[in-house]
């Protein structure tokens, strides 16, 4: 007999993940330009890390501003349309208990099944029915703005102390070298372990993550070596 096969996906995993990978991006990315900057306009090590700090801090509170902001916006809206569905439901059972129905019907059951399985869910939790199959809302994706905010202030906190570290030990002659090398080997890793954990190819998705990297470090560089040179 054929062993039972369960299929694994790794869809369920995109939201944390991206979420994660994008403040751990940004704060490497936007500490070590700046730390490349300022090197390149001659800035005294002191001044480097007193800078790079700053930049942790304040990008790490502005992460966690905008996410909690923005997902809380979302949980407000989320509210409202619960509200409105309860409402509906408490007003018109009978007319919600169709519209359950027709949603099955236009996924592809017969109108008999449509019905049965529409009144066993409503029977069991029928706001929860209607918050999953009609406004495609479920427990697990439901927006959470504090913990939200809280993974992208860490997340981006912890990206932003690998230049900053490499900034403090490494020997000034060498500070922009080291800190555009250690960030570069890092946004390689993130993008192929992200690209790899969602099921992407991973070599694109690692180039293409240090491309546009070194393009911004490049750019801050360039930048900071024409007013240094002023």
């Amino acid at each position: 007999m054929r062993a039972h096969h369960i299929d694994s996906h790794n869809l369920g995993t995109t939201g944390w993940l991206r979420a994660a990978v994008l403040g751990a991006n940004d704060g490497i990315v936007s500490c070590s330009s700046l730390l490349l900057g300022l090197a390149a306009a001659h800035a005294s090590h002191a001044n480097l890390l007193l800078s790079g700090t700053a930049a942790l801090v304040a990008g790490g509170m502005s992460m966690a501003t905008g996410e909690y902001v923005s997902v809380h916006s979302q949980a407000d809206l989320e509210a409202a349309a619960l509200a409105q569905e309860r409402a509906e439901l408490k007003n018109d059972f009978a007319g919600e208990q169709r519209e359950l129905t027709e949603i099955y019907v236009r996924r592809g059951l017969d109108s008999i099944l449509a019905r049965k399985v529409a009144d066993q869910l409503m029977a069991h939790d029928a706001l929860g029915s209607h918050a999953r199959d009609e406004l495609g809302l479920a427990p697990a994706s439901r927006a959470r703005p504090l913990l939200a905010a809280m993974a992208s202030a860490g997340s981006f906190s912890i990206g932003a102390a690998l230049p900053l570290g490499v900034a403090a030990v490494a020997p000034a002659q060498y500070s922009m070298t080291s800190i555009a090398s250690a960030s570069l080997a890092c946004l390689l890793f993130l993008g192929g372990w992200s690209a790899r954990v969602g099921g992407a190819d991973v070599r694109v998705a690692a180039l293409r993550v240090a491309f546009w990297s070194a393009l911004a470090m490049a750019a801050t560089a360039a930048v900071g070596a024409a007013v240094g040179a002023l």
